[in-house]
């Protein structure tokens, strides 16, 4: 009882050293509390129920209606090597799992039977990409990164894995030996309705989050007019200095980058083109996924017409009723997915299993996110504010060049100046990697860490080796890994990881330069 009380004691002196303490009048501090609440908001209003909503409700899906004995029947010991690694390296893209989520799945298919080089492969796609990270990726730090990452993460999967099993080969031929002729599980579901169900409600996904163009001809009063991306706009256009920095898109000057001030913008318009003409019609297109999506509950998943209806008929006369455009599109949207969780959370067949999953991943998820998002909001800010943590630091690590580290370091013009910018570019990355590789991410954390820090200086090379090493291996993880296929193992994987992350790092950073 004592110790108990002695507990609570020493919790409540905590709490007051840190009141006491607090340093409310030193501004880094300030600013640091005010980024996080900033980019929490930014967060809510933007990502939360066009994005993450839906992703929640097709990875709870995932969860029911594809078995587990299909994912078996492909990852086996003696299933077809060509098909093994690639359902090994593109079901990650379906799970929402971090490192160590990941791994009683890992374990689960290990002892299940699943060959040395398909398990690896699945442990790293499992956490380093899933449809939840490929579009906050995509939707937040460029789609530059959000293919780099989806592409990377496949690609590299499978490379560990045949790596892995090449070097373990006479492991892998008696483990085979051992699973001769073990009957393989029957697929009962249809592949041909699962696969319609997951498309229309990407399609709702995909189409509700399309992102306004970003290429704009900017009309001036100077009578000049300019064809240009957005690469930074003010938050408030009439604040007195307020100016655009742009990248022009057409004639001799492509490339460059310049600045305007906002008060000198007459006029700026979308430039045609395929994707702005998709961003006008979003809505519609996102109302035809969703009119399809509701016929699929009705005649596939036996949910009662009129049920899926009355869930339906608030939403369609929200989306007629209020104006259109800005943050007015959320309303009718939220009466869909407030529908589509009564509907299904009072069924007691597949659809009450399908929420039971989806909620399940919302409560696993948020909180973590949302608590990383408010550490990343304090730490490093937001692109073009810097947090706590000054972007000198980061610019000094991972940055695109080493001027910042020989200025801080005083080895600028030295003797060794002229080898630190050789090995600059592998330097970062591999830094990127190691330092990934040994924190812990939970699931869809890195990506607000990673915007902070890309905000501070950090340079894309690194930041994609981060991408992905980060979410794939932990300091937890590489040890329960240990406890399951050996230390030796475990070795050989991990380094794969941080080797293929620092690769792609620094061959993204030469691309994308």
């Amino acid at each position: 009882m004592r110790t108990k009380e002695g507990r609570k004691l020493a919790v409540i002196a905590g709490v007051f050293l840190v009141l006491f303490w607090l340093p409310v009048s030193w501004d880094r501090f300030t600013g640091g509390v005010m980024e996080s609440l900033h980019l929490a908001k930014w967060y809510a209003r933007e990502h939360v129920l066009l994005c993450l909503v839906p992703a929640f409700f097709i990875a709870g899906a995932i969860g029911v209606f594809i078995s587990q004995a299909a994912v078996m029947k492909y990852l086996g010991a003696e299933a077809n090597k060509v098909l093994a690694y690639g359902v090994a390296s593109i079901s990650g893209s379906i799970l929402a799992v971090c490192s160590c989520t990941v791994l009683p799945l890992f374990a689960g298919i290990w002892r299940m039977g699943a060959g040395l080089g398909p398990a690896t492969a699945f442990l790293y796609s499992g956490p380093a990409i899933n449809v939840l990270a490929i579009i906050l990726t995509a939707r937040i730090l460029g789609l530059q990164l959000g293919i780099a990452r989806a592409v990377g993460a496949v690609v590299f999967s499978i490379i560990i894995g045949l790596i892995m099993h090449f070097i373990y080969r006479k492991y892998e031929l008696e483990k085979a030996d051992r699973q001769a002729g073990t009957p393989q599980p029957e697929v009962t579901r249809p592949l041909w309705q699962n696969a319609i169900f997951f498309a229309v409600m990407i399609g709702i996904l995909v189409f509700a989050n399309w992102g306004a163009p970003n290429n704009f001809r900017f009309k001036l009063s100077d009578g000049r007019t300019l064809q240009a991306a957005v690469v930074n706009a003010p938050e408030d256009l009439s604040a007195q200095g307020a100016h655009y920095n742009l990248k022009l898109t057409e004639g001799p000057e492509d490339g460059k980058e310049i600045q305007i001030q906002a008060a000198d913008v007459l006029e700026k318009t979308p430039v045609p083109g395929a994707w702005t003409t998709i961003w006008r019609g979003k809505w519609l297109i996102t109302s035809a996924f969703a009119a399809a999506f509701g016929f699929v509950l009705i005649f596939w998943f036996s949910l009662t017409w009129w049920k899926v209806l009355l869930a339906a008929m608030p939403a369609v006369a929200l989306a007629l009723i209020p104006p259109s455009g800005g943050m007015w599109v959320l309303i009718p949207f939220s009466a869909a997915i407030v529908g589509l969780s009564i509907i299904t959370s009072m069924d007691n067949g597949e659809a009450g299993d399908w929420f039971s999953a989806s909620w399940g991943f919302a409560k696993q998820i948020l909180p973590l996110l949302f608590f990383g998002v408010l550490v990343a909001g304090f730490l490093l800010g937001r692109p073009g504010h810097e947090g706590f943590i000054a972007g000198t630091y980061v610019d000094m690590l991972v940055g695109d060049k080493p001027e910042t580290f020989l200025a801080i370091t005083g080895l600028d013009g030295g003797a060794f100046d002229s080898l630190i910018r050789a090995i600059w570019p592998v330097w970062t990355n591999f830094f990127a990697s190691v330092f990934g590789a040994f924190m812990y991410f939970a699931t869809l954390t890195e990506v607000p860490i990673l915007q902070g820090l890309i905000g501070s200086g950090m340079g894309k090379g690194p930041a994609l080796a981060l991408l992905l090493a980060g979410p794939a291996l932990s300091l937890p993880n590489m040890l329960v890994i240990r406890s399951i296929m050996g230390t030796r193992k475990t070795v050989v994987f991990c380094s794969l990881v941080v080797a293929m992350a620092t690769f792609s790092g620094v061959i993204f950073g030469v691309l994308v330069r």
